[in-house]
C-alpha cells in the first residue's frame, strides 16, 4: 500500500511565517526530506526526528527518493523554502511522479513567497500588475530571460528579481538593469531584502541606476518599481491610483 507525498511550503523559514497545515502535514509524516538548509531551519519547532537531507542541485534525486520512500508506505514531506509552487519542488516532484506512473497522491500546501515577503518589509510595492523573474540561467536560457525582461521593461510592470547575482553569475544583473533603463526612469526606487524574515534580514532602498553600488547575492530578493512607485514615509508605495 502506498503512501502519501505532501510538498510543503516553508516561507521565509520561521515558525511564525509557515501556515498550520504545513507544520501538521510535516508532524504527521514518517519522513521530511529537503534541502540541508531549510532542513536545518525547520528542526527546532518540528516534532519529527526522522529528516532526510541533500544539497544544492539535487532536486530530481530528491524527489525519486520521495517517491520511493512514499510507494513503500510512508507519508513524507519534501519541502520548499518560500511557496513551493513558485521556483519550488511542487512542479519537479509532480513530473517525477508521472514518469514513473505512479498512483501515490501528492497534496501541495502553499507558502509566503519570497515576493510576497519582500514586499511586505519593503512597504506595498507590488499594489498593481507586477512580474516575477528569476535571473537565473541554469535552466531557462538567458535568450529568453532577456526576452521577458524587455517585455516586462515595456510592460511597465513592477518586477521582483529571483536569483539576481551568484558566485558564478556575475553579468546577468547587469544585464538586467540595462535592459531596465530603456524603458524605466533611473531614479525608479528598487528595493533590496536580503534573508528575509530570517535572522539577518537586510532591508535597503535605493535606485535602478544606484542598484549596482549594493551588495547583492542569492539570498536577495529585489523589487524594481514602475512608473507609479514611490517611496511614501520611508515605505516603497506602487499607487494604483486611489484619491485619498
Amino acid at each position: 500500500m502506498s503512501g502519501k507525498i505532501f510538498v510543503v511550503g516553508t516561507g521565509p523559514g520561521y515558525k511564525e511565517y509557515i501556515c498550520p497545515k504545513a507544520i501538521e502535514a510535516m508532524e504527521i509524516s514518517d519522513v521530511i526530506v529537503g534541502y540541508k538548509t531549510y532542513i536545518e531551519i525547520v528542526k527546532p519547532f518540528v516534532q519529527n526526528n526522522n529528516f532526510i537531507s541533500s544539497g544544492m542541485m539535487k532536486e530530481v534525486e530528491r524527489c525519486r527518493e520521495v517517491l520511493q520512500l512514499a510507494e513503500s508506505g510512508k507519508t513524507v514531506s519534501i519541502i520548499s523554502s518560500g511557496d513551493p509552487g513558485i521556483y519550488g519542488m511542487a512542479g519537479i516532484m509532480l513530473e517525477v511522479v508521472s514518469a514513473h506512473n505512479s498512483t501515490v497522491p501528492v497534496e501541495i500546501i502553499p507558502g509566503i513567497s519570497a515576493a510576497s515577503s519582500a514586499a511586505s518589509l519593503l512597504g506595498a510595492p507590488l499594489m498593481n500588475d507586477f512580474v516575477v523573474l528569476s535571473l537565473s540561467d541554469l535552466l531557462t536560457p538567458w535568450e529568453l530571460i532577456e526576452k521577458r525582461l524587455h517585455a516586462a521593461g515595456s510592460g511597465d510592470f513592477a518586477v521582483c528579481i529571483y536569483n539576481p547575482r551568484s558566485k558564478t553569475r556575475i553579468t546577468q544583473l547587469d544585464n538586467a538593469i540595462e535592459i531596465f533603463l530603456k524603458y524605466k526612469q533611473p531614479n525608479t526606487p528598487v528595493g533590496i531584502v536580503k534573508h528575509a524574515m530570517r535572522q539577518q534580514q537586510e532591508v535597503t532602498l535605493t535606485t535602478l541606476a544606484q542598484l549596482n553600488n549594493h551588495d547583492i547575492d542569492m539570498f536577495t530578493t529585489l523589487i524594481v518599481g514602475n512608473s507609479k512607485t514611490e517611496i511614501i514615509n520611508g515605505k516603497m508605495v506602487t499607487v494604483r491610483g486611489y484619491t485619498v
